[in-house]
């Protein structure tokens, strides 16, 4: 009910901004304006058509498969707005901490498969089912190199709890560590940005690396939107849906950019922990840290994350099948297996 509540309404908060974000940085991209017209600037572009979306009418085929039809799209987006359950949101654990939260959220996240799946095949259309097809096969593969890069963390800080994996990354945690000859004690008495995981384990960049390109494929983005079709002019297993229904599934995508962003943040780069260190008299992270600020370092690092899929999107082309399938079981998923065992060796090291 938590969250509910409060995700809910911060969510579709934050779609009408990021739509609007993102016309933005691609027109900056691409040397052009983006919304000029509606209200200031453009601000009020993505509440007119957010209001024009939702006069549309529904359009169902007549041939397709009526329940699957209606309940795709309320499925994909009850499994990714529940994933945002287990997100420690400040000191005060709210909403209430997961003892086993990665486990969770990884679990319940993958349910959108499924609704992927209902989609394409219940749209009664070839082309659905082609985009459908596609995307389950995308994010089944970069589901492998996401868990294991996940895992890495896991081992790391010898808990599934993201509130637990939090705490250890400030000056409220005692995780055994050792860097740039720091002591353990030293570093969680500094806190800042010397604690996270990212700084206190040097190859949890290269983690991270893995989880972030993994993270956008599960998104579908560019590059790795691959249910998108333009040789055949469709949207993939969303080509059959218009008005509000095709709008859960554009909402679908932001929810899932903002898990991904959260859960980044969370687990390399210290979620609501200050990146201000104590330096001698200053207790910079002592004066940061607390329940508002740490809800406003969480959703500054994750607007961070979130401009970054953004940038990538209108940068880089989208890659081709082959391509795709290649650098997930090729590179990410061995990679994340050998990075597995190096971040196990170090912790057998540290104690």
């Amino acid at each position: 009910m938590i969250t509910f509540l409060f995700f809910l309404p911060f969510l579709l908060g934050f779609v009408v901004v990021g739509v609007y974000g993102e016309r933005k940085i691609a027109a900056f991209v691409q040397n052009r304006l983006g919304p000029m017209e509606v209200g200031p600037k453009g601000l009020f572009q993505t509440v007119a058509d957010l209001l024009k979306m939702l006069q549309k009418e529904d359009i169902r085929p007549k041939a397709a498969d009526k329940a699957l039809f209606l309940f795709a799209p309320i499925l994909i987006f009850a499994s990714i707005f529940g994933g945002f359950a287990a997100l420690p949101l400040t000191t005060d654990a709210f909403p209430p901490a997961f003892s086993v939260g990665v486990f969770y959220l990884l679990a319940i996240v993958s349910i959108d498969v499924l609704g992927i799946l209902m989609a394409g095949w219940g749209s009664n259309n070839k082309y659905s089912l082609y985009g459908a097809m596609r995307s389950a096969a995308q994010i089944v593969s970069y589901e492998i190199p996401l868990g294991l890069s996940v895992l890495a963390v896991v081992m790391y800080a010898q808990t599934m709890d993201l509130q637990s994996i939090t705490q250890q990354q400030g000056i409220l945690g005692e995780a055994p560590r050792y860097f740039l000859g720091i002591s353990s004690l030293e570093v969680t008495s500094i806190g800042g940005f010397l604690s996270w995981n990212v700084f206190t384990m040097p190859f949890m960049w290269v983690v991270f690396l893995i989880f972030f390109i993994s993270g956008l494929a599960e998104s579908n983005r560019v590059p790795f939107d691959l249910p998108e079709a333009e040789s055949e002019l469709i949207g993939g297993y969303h080509t059959e849906y218009s008005g509000f229904r095709w709008g859960i599934f554009m909402l679908s995508e932001y929810a899932m950019m903002l898990l991904v962003s959260f859960l980044a943040a969370i687990l390399f780069f210290g979620g609501w922990n200050t990146p201000l260190p104590n330096v001698g008299v200053l207790k910079l992270a002592d004066w940061t840290t607390g329940p508002v600020w740490g809800a406003f370092w969480l959703v500054s690092k994750g607007t961070f994350f979130i401009f970054l899929q953004m940038m990538i999107r209108w940068t880089y082309p989208r890659l081709r099948v082959d391509q795709l399938m290649s650098l997930s079981w090729k590179y990410l998923t061995p990679a994340a297996i050998l990075l597995l065992f190096v971040v196990g060796i170090w912790k057998l090291w540290m104690l």
